[in-house]
């Protein structure tokens, strides 16, 4: 049995799972739907605002095997 830290396993895994910094979601939301991506975002802010979880999620819409989606996959 492997330990894992809890900010980790009850991290949200879809946009609407995450709490506050709406207008950041609707942006990166509204571009993965329309297909408007830049070449590069950077994610900045003091800890504890869901830097890196948004970027995670967004990866995963990036990355999935249908192609961009704006609900992650895997």
């Amino acid at each position: 049995m492997s330990y894992q830290v809890l900010a980790r396993k009850w991290r949200p895994q879809l946009f609407g799972q995450l709490v506050g910094q709406q207008h950041v979601v609707t942006a990166l939301n509204n571009a993965l739907e329309r297909e408007r991506l830049h070449h590069a975002y950077l994610f900045t802010g003091t800890r504890g605002v869901g830097k890196t979880t948004l970027a995670r999620i967004f990866a995963k819409s990036l990355n999935c095997e249908k192609g961009i989606s704006a609900v992650p996959c895997g």
